[in-house]
């Protein structure tokens, strides 16, 4: 897997020419799917709420889980209250499953449960996101869903879409899966309602977020700890970046260990690793069970400019009007 990145982020890497007809079969069969969908042949299913979609065109960290986080601070000091539906990746899950604080991120994923315990919201997880829209309405009175993750889940309708870019890899080679990381290809950016850059310039993006982390936290006793010498642990889409945050933040890193994106951490991961230990909040939910006393996460926030945060905020309350 590792491989495979590193080819995304290359040119002229010898993976990607292997890969390229993968790539072509995968935009065929995208491409056939969509236009299905636009024929009305494959039926998209409305909520009874409007429902604004978070998600990207890549593969990989690009931000959509901080940012679900902030929308939904900003929504609730609005007075709007908001719902969260996600697929629940990395989790067996066969029906629409509530998330709430005591829930394991090995049956409901790790962001979901991180969704539920920070934003406050009602967290439902489904791979069919109409099955957990509707599960969310029946349980709650919600003036709003929000879709983690579901720029690609034709089934749902949608009223808004929101689309994150790593503002520092972008696009990486251009290609679609499995020769780059592209889910889509670029120009499926012109048919999104708000494109949001994430801690870099890309000329696509309506507003730019940058993300602070700066307070690490104890995963047992809720101590807060200062800067000093830290091993990295991660298991991200974008190791890299949270490397970056630490070092803002003022820790020195003498170690790291990175994971595949949404690994499933167990005590033996950390048996060669000394502390402390920083790790990322997502990464906290799935290694509380097992925890040292020396494991902290570190929190991270996004932040927006006041007139970007107004506008957006702006965009998304017109759809409750």
């Amino acid at each position: 897997m590792k491989l495979l990145e590193q080819s995304w982020y290359q040119k002229g890497h010898w993976l990607t020419l292997i890969l390229l007809p993968l790539s072509a079969i995968y935009w065929v069969l995208s491409s056939i799917r969509r236009c299905l969908f636009r024929l009305g042949i494959m039926r998209s299913h409305n909520l009874a709420v409007p429902v604004v979609i978070v998600g990207n065109i890549s593969v990989g960290g690009t931000g959509k889980t901080p940012f679900t986080l902030w929308l939904c601070q900003q929504l609730k000091a609005n007075g709007i209250t908001a719902g969260i539906i996600s697929r629940g990746y990395g989790a067996k899950i066969s029906k629409p499953t509530a998330v709430n604080a005591d829930s394991k991120a090995g049956e409901v994923g790790d962001e979901p449960l991180l969704l539920a315990r920070r934003s406050n919201c009602p967290v439902v997880v489904c791979p069919d996101r109409v099955a957990a829209g509707t599960e969310l309405l029946s349980r709650h009175q919600v003036d709003i869903i929000i879709c983690d993750d579901g720029l690609q889940h034709y089934r749902l309708a949608r009223d808004l879409e929101i689309v994150l870019i790593d503002g520092k890899r972008r696009f990486g080679n251009g290609l679609l899966l499995p020769a780059g990381p592209l889910r889509e290809r670029r120009s499926r950016l012109k048919n999104a309602d708000i494109i949001i850059a994430n801690s870099g310039e890309v000329s696509q993006a309506d507003y730019q977020m940058q993300l602070s982390g700066n307070v690490a936290i104890s995963l047992l006793t809720g101590n807060v700890l200062s800067a000093c010498d830290v091993t990295l642990v991660a298991g991200i889409g974008n190791p890299e970046r949270f490397q970056i945050t630490a070092r803002q933040a003022g820790f020195n890193v003498i170690g790291q260990h990175f994971f595949a994106d949404h690994h499933q951490f167990t005590a033996a991961d950390f048996a060669e690793i000394s502390g402390p230990v920083l790790m990322t909040e997502k990464d906290a939910v799935k290694c509380q069970q097992f925890a040292r006393d020396n494991w902290y996460f570190l929190r991270v926030d996004a932040f927006f400019s006041p007139n970007d945060s107004t506008d957006i905020i702006s965009k998304i309350t017109q759809l409750l009007e």
